[in-house]
């Protein structure tokens, strides 16, 4: 089986999955796709990442990147590769490659500058981590529970809340209570 765009982003969404399960099973209904697709492609796609390290897996996958350039980090320069990818537009999915090429980082993110977002904004796969965290003065990341997860914490009206992202992709909201 051919591995391409399509099947890159129903193996991402075989990870969204954990936490906004409903949200999937719409975007894979608009694709045109099954549950049988979805994990046949989070198998390839697995077995991809473990045979081919670095970027290799996404090129093979999504082609050359539409962005390619150094990110300077302290006294690092590291490589950032990005792809558009249909289901998610007005966003990038971006890969960070360490000095020796190894993969550090790759999720979502908002080419330019973050959106501005309000409380009521905060919608499934439309916001990013740098969205929230401009957005909300004092939002504090952390990390996930899950591989690919990651959380951003602030308040809003006087309570506390937790947005959670997969790969960098806004999922739901959380009330933090205690």
């Amino acid at each position: 089986m051919e591995f391409g765009v399509r099947q890159f982003e129903l193996a991402l969404m075989h990870r969204m999955r954990d936490l906004n399960a409903e949200r999937v099973a719409a975007g894979i209904e608009a694709m045109g796709a099954s549950r049988a697709e979805l994990r046949a492609s989070h198998t390839q796609w697995t077995r991809m990442i473990h045979v081919r390290k670095g970027a290799a897996p996404l090129r093979a996958a999504l082609g050359p990147p539409a962005h390619r350039g150094p990110q300077p980090f302290g006294s690092l320069t590291c490589e950032v590769l990005r792809w558009a990818l249909p289901s998610w537009p007005g966003l990038e999915y971006e890969a960070l490659l360490g000095p020796d090429g190894g993969l550090w980082n790759q999720w979502f993110v908002r080419p330019g500058a973050p959106a501005a977002v309000t409380f009521e904004e905060l919608t499934a796969w439309r916001c990013v981590v740098a969205d929230v965290q401009a957005s909300f003065p004092g939002a504090a990341h952390r990390e996930g529970q899950a591989p690919h997860h990651w959380a951003v914490d602030f308040t809003h009206e006087g309570a506390a809340y937790r947005a959670r992202f997969v790969y960098g992709l806004y999922q739901r909201l959380d009330l933090v209570t205690g």
